[in-house]
């Protein structure tokens, strides 16, 4: 005879988040991604940025601010 439903003792849980090794994985590497990103803006902030010495120009792009441009180009591009 079968003993009714009622009288059984509820089973425990058993797939709760924190039994997921995956999630356990994917935590661990999220926090070793924040960490890495802090120690780059740490040690970027330690050395200084000192600039190349290069051509006028890096991939088409002039290094410099173009000079002041004089009265004749003034002119020239006003149309006179």
């Amino acid at each position: 005879m079968r003993r009714p439903a009622a009288t059984l003792a509820p089973e425990p849980r058993r797939h709760g988040w924190q039994r997921q090794p995956v999630l356990w994985l994917a935590l661990l590497v999220f926090a070793a991604a924040l960490a890495g990103c802090a120690w780059i803006i740490v040690a970027g902030q330690r050395h200084a940025d000192t600039p190349l010495p290069t051509a006028r120009t890096v991939f088409g792009v002039p290094v410099s601010a173009a000079p002041e441009p004089t009265a004749v180009d003034k002119d020239v591009e006003a149309g006179r």
